[in-house]
């Protein structure tokens, strides 16, 4: 089909839209490690999860047979209000690098939330609803997942609890003006209101805090509260499962005008956008149907996949949740306060973990200020403001454009651009003004992190 006749935005119509997630584990010839009891060091059963977790949510997360799990309909009744997403063609860019390259991305920002999370906070809280519960916990970092999940708590008239990474508390207030405006109640993380909080406090005294001391404090919370249970916006298979409508609407989109992806690119923080983005591609990656350069891409200051170990290791930096095997920098690994939020997580997703472990995907870590001059040029060129998450995807995006430039090769590039920078101005601010720094990690500040594995 020639080039013209594709257009800017490439939508699908409702009907169109995926009536079914897609569970890659099904494919994987590898799966990923067991959730284990850090106290039996056994696999964790329906029956432990439970406590934590909705039970339909830990069916799904404990499923590796079922390639494809129906979409309730009034989840696809929600989706509909903002979904299906565009397929843009970012022509202008093209022409801007002057690269023979194809680049398209996948937006996920219309929506209130800002970002790709809400794709999975309305199924959980549904399933939350479904099972007869008050409300749920839950941790944020930059607030878009805190955000997703309090449009879906609001819609649904649950009660939800956030605990907020502290350095995006302070510097993202507006993010958390829009949380309580949907009725969340909002802590700065770590807090004085959990134990595990102050215990955080006294080991680690004036800190920013992590993702992985939130979630500790949003397990604390649910678990000592009658009718409520925690949710989490990444790692878990569960939350790749609900993000797969990211990669499945792409695929229907550039099979619509027989476009084959040669490279898919997306952020990783814990893998949510990443593991939606790729899945039905991964997918057939993994049945030999096709072949894809997937290339993850995080901060350089916080790398699981490109400085981590493969591991067992706890979720959070509490150590009260399970342990996963997945790329870690370690539970106790304390990450420098960037300005993308979403993605200063010790661990990353142990389905993404297990394929990039295979060589079924690459990893590519950035600097700060790297990422900021492309989310720049990008915003010059195709109009919208991104968020510093989404922004490590559109560096590595334009670097391999401007290698297509230097070679002639006409390949066609996807990226996930995952949400909107528009509640991230204070990090626009600190770059326009020449005073981002990038934070370059120690061997001996690796292995710190490392020196905090469990043994198992």
């Amino acid at each position: 089909m020639s080039e013209q006749k594709i257009p800017y935005k490439i939508y699908l119509s409702e009907e169109e839209m995926p009536k079914y997630w897609y569970n890659v584990r099904a494919d994987m010839k590898n799966k990923p490690a067991p959730l284990i009891n850090p106290a039996t060091k056994q696999p964790m059963t329906f029956d432990e999860l439970r406590h934590v977790f909705c039970d339909e949510l830990v069916r799904q997360e404990l499923d590796e047979t079922t390639a494809y799990i129906e979409i309730p309909q009034e989840i696809r009744d929600f989706y509909k209000m903002y979904r299906p997403s565009p397929l843009v063609r970012a022509y202008c860019l093209e022409q801007k690098l002057g690269t023979p390259a194809h680049i398209y991305y996948k937006f996920e920002g219309n929506n209130t939330s800002g970002s790709h999370k809400l794709n999975s906070a309305i199924a959980q809280a549904y399933y939350a609803k479904q099972q007869g519960l008050k409300g749920v916990t839950t941790e944020t970092g930059a607030g878009q997942w805190g955000t997703a999940l309090s449009m879906a708590c609001g819609y649904l008239g649950l009660d939800c609890r956030v605990y907020m990474v502290k350095v995006s508390y302070e510097q993202k207030p507006f993010r958390r003006e829009v949380m309580r405006t949907y009725g969340a109640t909002v802590t700065p993380s770590p807090s004085e209101t959990t134990a595990v909080g102050r215990k955080i406090l006294s080991e680690f005294p004036g800190t920013g805090g992590s993702l992985g001391c939130a979630i500790s404090e949003a397990v604390e919370d649910a678990t000592n509260r009658e009718g409520y249970r925690y949710v989490l916006g990444s790692v878990l298979n569960q939350v790749l499962l609900h993000q797969s409508v990211i990669g499945l609407e792409t695929k229907t989109a550039l099979d619509k005008y027989g476009v084959k992806p040669d490279i898919i690119i997306g952020c990783a923080g814990g893998g949510s956008n990443l593991g939606g983005l790729i899945s039905p591609f991964m997918g057939e990656k993994l049945r030999g149907e096709a072949d894809y350069r997937i290339i993850a891409v995080e901060p350089a200051s916080c790398p699981s996949f490109t400085r981590g170990r493969f591991a067992y290791d706890f979720c959070d930096t509490g150590k009260v949740c399970p342990l996963a095997k997945m790329y870690t920098l370690g539970s106790g690994f304390m990450p420098s306060p960037i300005h993308a939020g979403g993605l200063r997580f010790h661990g990353m997703s142990p389905t993404l973990s297990q394929l990039y472990h295979d060589g079924l995907m690459e990893a590519r870590a950035v600097k700060q200020t790297e990422v900021f001059k492309a989310a720049e040029q990008f915003a010059r060129v195709e109009g919208i403001l991104p968020a510093p998450e989404s922004s490590h995807a559109i560096r590595v995006a334009i670097d391999e454009a401007i290698k297509c430039r230097e070679t002639g090769e006409a390949k066609n590039i996807v990226f996930g651009l995952t949400g909107t920078g528009y509640f991230d101005l204070y990090a626009y601010e600190k770059f326009n003004d020449g005073q981002m720094v990038d934070s370059e990690l120690t061997d001996e500040e690796i292995e710190k992190g490392f020196a905090t594995l469990p043994e198992v």
